[in-house]
């Protein structure tokens, strides 16, 4: 597929990204706590296999290594996420020198590289021992969560310009506190509404802090988004839509954004927020840049059962739309909508694709090599519509394709490889996959784009 390379901007930022638990192992070491994720993943049940990430990828001991591989797909930028538990193991209180020291090498070697460094401050791993206090439907937790940016901050702002508050705060409330199939497991929608307004009062409080600490900062937050269909014309199913609209996207974009909690979906909830005075400009606190997560569009109908959970939808399966190892739905177009929503209806000036890819059951031949042509097509197809937003005006300075490496897929285990870089788990053995060498070729074209136009 022919890419539009033209529509990039000269300083677009090619990047991969990847999160500490997923990744890094080395769960004990050098002061590390656990974190919710290491109990729920050493909870029978909860992980296809009992899969954990006490090894992972070994990013803790192999950085130099992976570096090395983002040099060799020839991206300028990568997505990381710092592990709470190692930098601040009681949740607050004392800093873990050496768990900052880690971070602080790490930066330095991308630096080195001629990678820019992008720090996400939280990607789920809160501490257990937070969690032992109550955990995000807690307000103790998003004051606890500015102290623990406050303290990144500090150390590696000079350093480091791009900061993410919060990656995809849906999936830490909703699938973590009300479908109970991530961490911490629970199913309880009082707890998960109010898990969800401590995040993003977290997040408000959380810029302030970054902001204290590194006034040249650039932040923002990542939110995984997906255009919502009805599955019929109908009524029922029309405003099915819409709620899973609300739960999905419009309560995670409005808060920021400073419209308050949508209260058509405070109504569907019931459930009164912990508000007090103060917290909504707190929580609308001006960004920097805004961070898009795109996976797959969703199809719903209305859910009759009057024991369905809210927003009370069902999902809908299309037939004969293609689907990834994970089973969802393809749709490149999906990505420019959401792209052209955020541009037009929220008034965005400047986003970043911070997670976009796609699993597929890869094998190694027999001469080594790992070719994924259908992660290819998929990542040809998303750059297309990328290119085509930016023609239509979206401010889009970067894309982060998901996953650098394959690595702990969460509650899946290690079964679902979104990796440019295949990892096999016995022996740590590295090997770009087709996909990666297409990515890499992709950006040194963009860059002859890029010298052809001076």
């Amino acid at each position: 597929m022919t890419i539009d390379l033209a529509a990039f901007p000269a300083d677009f930022l090619w990047g991969t990204a990847t999160s500490a638990y997923q990744i890094e192992g080395a769960v004990a070491e050098d002061g590390r706590s656990p974190s919710i994720w290491d109990t729920f993943s050493h909870t029978p049940g909860r992980t296809a296999g009992g899969d954990h990430g006490d090894v992972a990828c070994d990013h803790y001991h192999r950085w130099r290594e992976d570096i090395a591989l983002m040099r060799r797909l020839d991206v300028n930028a990568y997505r990381l996420s710092v592990a709470w538990p190692r930098v601040m193991p009681g949740g607050d209180g004392p800093v873990n020198p050496k768990g900052l020291a880690f971070y602080d090498e790490l930066v330095d070697g991308l630096l080195e590289a001629g990678i820019t460094p992008s720090v996400t401050l939280y990607h789920w791993d809160l501490p257990q021992a937070l969690q032992d206090r109550g955990g995000w439907p807690e307000r103790h937790t998003a004051l606890a969560f500015a102290d623990y940016a406050a303290a990144v901050a500090e150390r590696l702002g000079d350093r480091v310009r791009l900061w993410t508050t919060l990656n995809e705060p849906l999936c830490s409330a909703w699938i973590g506190h009300l479908e109970g199939r991530m961490a911490p497991g629970w199913r309880d929608l009082t707890a998960a509404v109010r898990a969800s307004y401590h995040l993003l009062l977290g997040h408000g409080l959380a810029v302030q802090a970054i902001r204290a600490a590194v006034p040249h900062a650039e932040v923002g937050i990542v939110n995984n988004l997906s255009p919502i269909h009805p599955a019929t014309d109908r009524a029922d199913d029309r405003a099915a839509a819409r709620r899973l609209d609300g739960h999905t996207n419009r309560w995670w974009l409005d808060p920021v954004h400073g419209r308050g909690f949508p209260a058509d979906m405070r109504q569907v909830y019931g459930v009164d927020l912990p508000e007090r005075s103060g917290d909504p400009e707190v929580i609308a606190a001006p960004l920097d840049w805004f961070g898009l997560n795109y996976y797959f569009p969703q199809t719903v109908a209305h859910d009759p059962d009057p024991a369905a959970p809210a927003p009370y939808v069902r999902t809908v399966s299309r037939a004969g739309v293609p689907r990834t190892g994970m089973d969802w739905e393809i749709d490149a177009s999906g990505i420019e909508s959401l792209l052209l929503r955020l541009t037009e209806d929220y008034g965005a000036r400047r986003l970043y694709i911070t997670e976009n890819g796609s699993a597929y059951p890869d094998v190694v031949r027999p001469d080594g090599t790992v070719d994924d042509p259908e992660r290819r097509a998929y990542l040809e197809a998303h750059l297309s519509a990328c290119a085509s937003a930016l023609r239509k005006g979206v401010p889009l300075a970067g894309y982060f394709a998901w996953s650098l490496l394959d690595n702990f897929e969460w509650a899946y285990g290690y079964d679902k490889r979104f990796g440019l870089v295949h990892v096999d788990y016995t022996t740590q053995k590295r090997t770009i996959k087709g996909s990666g060498h297409r990515y890499a070729e992709i950006i040194r074209a963009h860059r002859g784009v890029g010298r052809e136009a001076a």
